[in-house]
């Protein structure tokens, strides 16, 4: 078979130039999408008076065989199979030789790409999308088990303040709840139908668009068969949505890579999710952790490589739109390996509470310190620099805050009374702070609630 546009052109393609042009060792993955789409536009055509009921039957049948045949994988692609689109055309005339020839009728390869793409990228987007909330429920499950474990929270990787456990593996459910969010948000902006869009002009043919939208589960047909054709928005938001996630996902992965070393000792990854060395038996290393946080930069490059194809483009198709599919393929692979996977780690590490709770010294009380002043009338400034005092001369004594004598205090501030000792006590620190959002038990609490809520929402 002959390229499909042979006729303006004499001779053959030059092999190397055939080989850079050609893109069915990417595009072949959207076999499905494309049979199911072609099946569709019979449909269209059929309604259109362009095919007979028998033809339409006839290439109808065809499509389905074949579509069997790609999925079992007994089709057999041939070397002058430009993409997927050509090798199912080729193989239809196969099948049921000259009305195949008709079912190209009114469209071009530029809106069924277009069409295959869109339908390829909603159901991965779904697919991703399951993913996600399956490690939204891992993190809830671990916020419920743990809520009684206190941590030691970090700002620029120093001991800042205590927090609960539960209260920083929800702090990552909600950034998760806003990839969900993007995810389908993205997806409404990639439910438009670019079919019977043609090549840039729109269709000669009486094509009812809506219905063939509506057929293909899109929730409209494009407005424009310009931008319909060149549109690649919903791949650019797809990737940007990802890039997010795998970003979650390493931040996540390197606070859990450090929790679990020796010197914090906060946790310990289960054996199945964890490494060890060629060279030295004592290791267990986190690989799997390590490699979400590296997948996190590559899901970076895919999407600024599609941002860069796509900055210079003018309006309508260029082929420089057969960049647009390996990326979001990648990026989808990339997330289908790594979320589960981090589920399955988050489920089966085991925390050590008594490591945190060591870890947590007086010094990360010092907001407290200053609190107690503030709630005797003291403006907060005098308060934070009283406090930061106190905090010099324990360090100069070496002993904690809940160490120094009250005459220390005293020469410090004269409000700070005998009764600050309540400002050393964990728990108290903890239950303060029990404003909406808050790292307080029954602040927690109130939070794991509306994150159950979210996730079924």
């Amino acid at each position: 078979m002959k390229q499909l546009w042979t006729g303006r052109l004499e001779g053959g393609l030059d092999a190397k130039a055939s080989a850079l042009n050609a893109s069915l060792p990417v595009d072949r993955r959207l076999w499905a999408q494309d049979v199911r789409g072609s099946i569709a536009w019979v449909h269209a055509l059929r309604r259109a008076g362009l095919l007979t009921a028998e033809e339409a039957r006839r290439i109808e049948s065809g499509l389905t065989q074949l579509g069997e045949e790609l999925s079992s994988g007994a089709f057999v692609f041939a070397p002058t199979d430009e993409d997927i689109h050509t090798a199912v055309e080729r193989r239809l005339g196969e099948l049921i030789g000259e009305p195949a020839g008709k079912l190209h009728t009114g469209r071009s390869r530029n809106d069924q790409v277009a069409t295959d793409f869109r339908l390829w990228l909603l159901e991965a987007g779904d697919r991703i999308q399951e993913d996600v909330r399956g490690l939204q429920a891992v993190l809830v499950a671990r916020a419920e088990r743990d809520l009684g474990t206190v941590m030691p929270g970090y700002t620029h990787t120093q001991r800042a303040q205590p927090v609960l456990l539960s209260h920083w593996w929800l702090s990552h459910f909600w950034a998760l709840e806003r990839d969900a969010g993007r995810l389908e948000e993205a997806r409404s902006r990639a439910a438009v139908c670019p079919l019977g869009s043609g090549a840039l002009a729109g269709t000669a043919f009486p094509i009812d668009r809506e219905a063939l939208a509506t057929e293909l589960g899109f929730s409209s047909a494009a407005p424009n068969s310009i931008d319909a054709v060149s549109d690649r928005d919903f791949a650019a938001e797809f990737l940007f949505a990802a890039a997010l996630i795998g970003i979650h996902c390493s931040r996540m992965a390197d606070a859990l890579i450090l929790f679990s070393t020796a010197e914090f000792g906060f946790l310990e990854l289960d054996d199945a999710f964890a490494t060890g060395s060629s060279l030295m038996p004592q290791k267990k290393n986190p690989d799997l952790l390590e490699l979400a946080r590296g997948k996190s930069g590559r899901l970076i490059g895919l999407l600024t490589g599609l941002l860069a194809a796509l900055k210079g483009l003018p309006s309508a198709y260029d082929k420089d739109l057969q960049e647009d599919k390996l990326p979001v393929f990648e990026a989808a692979d990339i997330l289908g390996a790594v979320l589960p996977v981090m589920g399955g780690l988050l489920e089966t590490l085991s925390v050590n509470p008594e490591k945190m709770a060591a870890a947590i010294d007086d010094g990360m009380l010092a907001t407290d310190l200053a609190d107690y002043l503030v709630r005797k009338g003291i403006p907060f400034r005098q308060a934070h620099a009283a406090a930061g005092k106190a905090v010099r001369r324990a360090i100069e004594m070496r002993i904690g805050l809940s160490k120094m004598e009250w005459s220390e205090y005293q020469a410090i501030h004269p409000a700070f009374e005998k009764d600050l000792a309540d400002a050393f006590r964990v728990e108290s620190a903890l239950s303060r702070r029990n404003a909406l959002g808050g790292t307080a038990p029954e602040a927690v609490k109130e939070q794991l609630a509306k994150a159950k809520a979210a996730r079924h929402a």
